[in-house]
């Protein structure tokens, strides 16, 4: 009797298995939505530039407009939420709020294509086995570029609401660059009155720019070489509040890995050459009185293979 006990065991175990498919594509469009839609909350720990953050996270959603909030636990204390596609960050202890507009909204955890399906040609996707992030179990995603122009990443998704409990992206000879990590999840259980709300109007507010993207056709620059994948995503031309300054910014991504190009009249001396901290490198070059600056969560290769290849219009 026992013997046919766990023989049933065993056989309904494996049955549960196959009602999740094992297609990773699959399991990204999950977490693509729940990430986007659900209300959660928990403890995170991000890992970067050698440096250790922990913060506390919010993910709401109101009328199908996202929200997200960190907040640190140690000093200096500090908060950043992000409302659809505008970014905020408050200094509490010096009561200054920077306000940040940009045409898209982008996550604090992680990045995905919108449609995951555009990056075959660009990332082998597979599974990698099951491990427990935060005591949740979790499925590991892997995310392999085929090309040298991008990082790899691995995603740790909750296989109950597909939600993204740790997240690391890798340099081209395997160690770890960056690591996001939560210690605790909640989900549907976010408690917006224990948010501490602070007037504005005893606050410091600076607005770094507010402006509407424009065509790509109106930049004064031109990208020759740009590696497979990485579309245009936005056009803006910023005006620095203090100097009055304009400067150009344009953003080229390919889902998981995003591009800035940044074009500014060059100081009275030009920024030129390589730049790397952790996983963001940054290449620079002057070319007729103007500064250029292509910075990225990429390779050191993409941002200067970008950089060489601009020619002013």
């Amino acid at each position: 009797m026992f013997k046919a006990l766990a023989v049933f065991l065993l056989a309904f175990s494996v049955a549960a298995a196959d009602d999740q498919p094992l297609n990773p594509r699959l399991w990204l469009e999950k977490l693509n939505h729940a990430m986007k839609t659900l209300n959660y909350q928990g403890t995170v720990i991000f890992m970067k530039n050698g440096r250790l953050d922990t913060m506390k996270y919010q993910h709401s959603v109101d009328e199908g407009v996202e929200q997200e909030r960190l907040t640190t636990l140690n000093s200096p204390l500090r908060e950043v939420t992000r409302k659809a596609s505008e970014v905020s960050c408050l200094f509490k202890e010096t009561s200054q709020k920077v306000i940040n507009h940009h045409p898209i909204d982008s996550s604090f955890i992680v990045n995905l294509p919108r449609e995951v399906a555009d990056s075959d040609s660009l990332y082998s996707l597979s599974m990698l086995g099951n491990e427990s992030v935060a005591m949740l179990p979790a499925r590991i995603i892997g995310i392999q570029p085929k090309d040298p122009f991008r990082y790899p990443r691995k995603i740790w998704v909750d296989t109950r609401y597909f939600l993204p409990l740790k997240v690391e992206v890798y340099s081209p000879d395997g160690s770890i660059l960056e690591q996001v990590v939560f210690t605790d999840l909640q989900v549907n259980g976010i408690n917006q009155a224990n948010a501490d709300v602070i007037d504005d109007k005893k606050l410091h507010i600076k607005h770094i720019h507010a402006t509407q993207a424009e065509p790509f056709e109106n930049a004064p620059f031109l990208l020759k070489n740009r590696p497979d994948g990485f579309k245009t995503i936005f056009f803006i031309r910023n005006s620095m509040q203090e100097s009055q300054k304009a400067v150009d910014h344009l953003l080229v991504s390919d889902g998981f890995s995003s591009v800035s190009v940044y074009l500014e009249p060059k100081e009275a001396q030009g920024v030129e050459g390589l730049k790397t901290l952790g996983s963001v490198n940054s290449f620079s070059r002057v070319i007729d009185g103007f500064q250029i600056t292509v910075l990225g969560e990429v390779p050191a290769k993409t941002v200067e293979f970008i950089a060489d290849g601009i020619i002013l219009r």
